[in-house]
């Protein structure tokens, strides 16, 4: 993997503001901020994105989201929820290809996050939904072998 600005952070090349740390992840305040407590957990281990998981990296990874959301709530009451977003390669709009977790909180509808969320259930059939549950039936039996 090409080195990204995540891993002159977790090598400590470059300062951040680090809030949570263990052998597996940082988590640190994002610049953008999109809405206040904006934080990134970062992997240490170097990889692209989801689809370079295994299910250990997938369990030490995710076990640290419920301990940051709960101290982004923690550190403000008036935190109502909390978008967590993994986005994997370009077309999903990844930009750092370094895997990482937003945890966005969100503070109510007009907070300036939001996210489009399109209902396409009338374009396919109940066959159609069948080969898609099979094809994805088939493709977790492969990767199991």
């Amino acid at each position: 993997m090409t080195e990204s600005i995540f891993t002159k952070i977790v090598n400590g090349d470059i300062p951040a503001r680090k809030i949570f740390e263990n052998d597996h992840v940082i988590a640190i305040m994002d610049l953008s901020q999109v809405t206040k407590g904006h934080t990134l957990i970062i992997t240490k281990k170097p990889v692209r994105n989801i689809f370079e998981y295994d299910e250990t990296l997938a369990s030490n990874v995710f076990a640290s989201v419920p301990t940051v959301a709960k101290a982004i709530k923690a550190h403000n009451p008036d935190v109502k929820g909390m978008n967590i977003l993994m986005n994997n390669e370009a077309v999903a709009s990844q930009t750092v290809f370094h895997s990482h977790i937003h945890l966005i909180p969100r503070y109510g509808e007009d907070d300036d996050f939001g996210l489009k969320w399109a209902d396409n259930s009338q374009q396919y059939s109940d066959e159609a939904l069948d080969k898609i549950k099979s094809d994805l039936i088939t493709a977790l039996e492969a990767m199991a072998k």
